[in-house]
């Protein structure tokens, strides 16, 4: 992983722009710092926010406030609500996700979450 070295750095995400990103239905508004090949993002989605896209990148989600279904590809679906995380590397679960109500999310992703070679 090469995020630059980040040195101590506090952040007011109230400073943060916010780009929005339109799913099937509803959408997304993305707060987002950047350090190399890390992101750090807080995310909300609208109501009746639905992705028009399966992701296979990892993530490690916090919920801050909301709910939230993930979808896998496998048909199976899990609620993440405020309070509650879930953490999932590259490749290892297509996923994606809708919001009756809204959502607001602290989201991590980057090349640490990448699939290791396994040891020999």
């Amino acid at each position: 992983m090469d995020s630059g070295g980040i040195a101590f750095e506090n952040t007011d995400w109230e400073n943060i722009p916010a780009t929005r990103h339109n799913g099937e239905t509803g959408f997304a508004l993305w707060k987002t710092i950047d350090y190399g090949d890390l992101r750090i993002r807080v995310v909300e989605y609208s109501k009746n926010y639905k992705a028009d896209h399966w992701c296979s990148k990892g993530h490690v989600i916090y919920c801050i406030e909301g709910e939230m279904v993930s979808e896998l590809a496998d048909g199976s679906e899990y609620k993440l609500t405020k309070g509650m995380s879930y953490q999932v590397s590259d490749e290892l679960s297509s996923h994606r996700t809708y919001s009756e109500q809204g959502v607001k999310l602290f989201i991590v992703d980057g090349s640490f979450l990448g699939q290791r070679p396994e040891k020999q």
